[in-house]
């Protein structure tokens, strides 16, 4: 039972004649307040039942992280009294409801009404409904009564994709790599592209002798980097990742980066691949066809979007398998993951020389800019131990991007906002000179 705001002014008219009487009004007083009492319970008693009511959900859409959807509720009154009241459909508050919260419920007998709330998440992950409260009034408005039911749904958040600003200059200068927009230069790449008359300078290992003495004159091969490559992005969900870096885990950094290297990948024409995983699989991408690949940040951003840090280590051992098992051909292999030493030293150096002998690898990992800071800060005592010590971390980490390129692997080591640039250009890089 629920007792609605009329009552206390009907209780407080109760007690005047108390203040203007103080001697003989208490009776008075007494029995008004018993009768409000009596009109309140007759009142909820003969409140709809809220349980009577029908509560449906529609799916929600899927929405990126910070931007608006809504979720509809349909309410159905399959009796035959009118039911008045309140609605308010709770979520969990990451799911960022918008006001209004409650909702108001005028539902003639046998009529549906759609009930709209508005969510805008603010955090990535499928932010789940918390139950649905329906709250009916009585005929004269002074009671009721109330009940909570649970609703399934849920919406899911997908991660923002920030970096995407950076998306066409990156496909402008892929277009110039592979000669849309600017001459390709002579002897780059490993793909036959075209056949074209001998000048001065060029290589005669380009010469092509049967085409030459079919065409009477000298004849080149000329190349353009290789399409329809291989790269895999192994995205770490272990412990190390769910450190934070400003306002975000380091795992939702390392998304972004692979979210743009896998749009630039795609667009080039090259397979790209996504295994995240800690010590199990937990999500597993690929774009083997041409729809496939049409598709591939859609599937990207909805695997990447359930997926947590989980406060394991990472099974190196068998992410390394699992890369093998997608292919034997060499591949740019980007392991993005954290550059702990601890970690690292103990899980995935053992493992790399197995990697390295067969593909391109690459270490990407989100660095903390607030180390910097805290390292060049020694104006007090307390600032020096700390700088200190952000000194011996970035010692460390220091040792083991020497230890990884020593192993023939690439170490990208950048602040958030930077990595998914630096990553991108890196595969330009190899792009441009027949690496890949």
């Amino acid at each position: 039972m629920v007792v609605r705001g009329p009552v206390v002014a009907l209780a407080l008219l109760g007690l005047v004649p108390v203040v203007l009487w103080p001697g003989s009004a208490g009776p008075v007083a007494a029995a008004w307040l018993v009768a409000v009492a009596l009109l309140v319970l007759a009142d909820a008693a003969l409140a709809p039942a809220p349980r009577s009511l029908r509560l449906e959900r529609s799916p929600v859409p899927q929405v990126r992280l910070l931007e608006e959807t809504s979720t509809t509720l349909s309410v159905t009154n399959p009796g035959t009294r009118r039911v008045r009241g309140l609605i308010r459909d709770a979520w969990v508050p990451s799911a960022g409801v918008q006001e209004p919260t409650r909702h108001p419920l005028d539902l003639p007998a046998g009529e549906r009404r759609a009930v709209h709330t508005g969510l805008r998440p603010t955090r990535r992950g499928d932010r789940p409904a918390v139950g649905v409260t329906v709250r009916t009034h009585g005929p004269l408005g002074l009671g009721g009564r109330q009940r909570t039911v649970r609703v399934p749904g849920a919406v899911r958040s997908l991660p923002p994709f920030r970096s995407r600003r950076h998306l066409p200059a990156k496909l402008a200068q892929l277009r110039q790599l592979d000669g849309r927009s600017a001459v390709r230069t002579r002897g780059q790449g490993t793909e036959f592209d075209s056949l074209r008359d001998y000048v001065e300078g060029d290589d005669v290992r380009s010469i092509d002798w049967r085409a030459t003495a079919r065409r009477q004159h000298v004849v080149v091969r000329t190349w353009q980097p290789e399409r329809d490559r291989r790269v895999i992005l192994v995205l770490d969900t272990a412990r190390t990742s769910a450190a934070r870096v400003g306002d975000e885990p380091r795992l939702d950094a390392a998304m972004d980066a692979a979210l743009l290297l896998a749009a630039l990948a795609s667009r080039a024409g090259d397979r790209v691949d996504l295994l995240a995983g800690d010590r199990s699989v937990r999500a597993r991408v690929g774009s083997g066809t041409t729809a496939g690949r049409s598709g591939l940040l859609h599937q990207l951003v909805t695997a990447m979007a359930p997926l947590e840090p989980v406060l394991l280590e990472a099974d190196w051992s068998m992410l390394a398998g699992a890369v093998t098992t997608l292919t034997r051909r060499r591949a740019l292999v980007v392991l993005l993951t954290p550059l702990e030493p601890a970690a690292l030293e103990e899980g995935l150096l053992p493992v790399l020389p197995s990697l390295t002998a067969h593909h391109r690898v690459v270490v990407a990992s989100v660095a903390d800019p607030a180390l910097e800071a805290i390292r060049t800060r020694t104006d007090q005592v307390e600032q020096a131990y700390a700088s200190a010590a952000a000194e011996r971390t970035g010692s460390l980490r220091h040792r083991t991007a020497v230890a990884l390129n020593q192993l023939g692997v690439t170490v990208l080591d950048e602040p958030p906002e930077e990595l998914p640039v630096a990553l991108a250009d890196h595969y330009l890089a190899l792009k441009a000179q027949g690496l890949l």
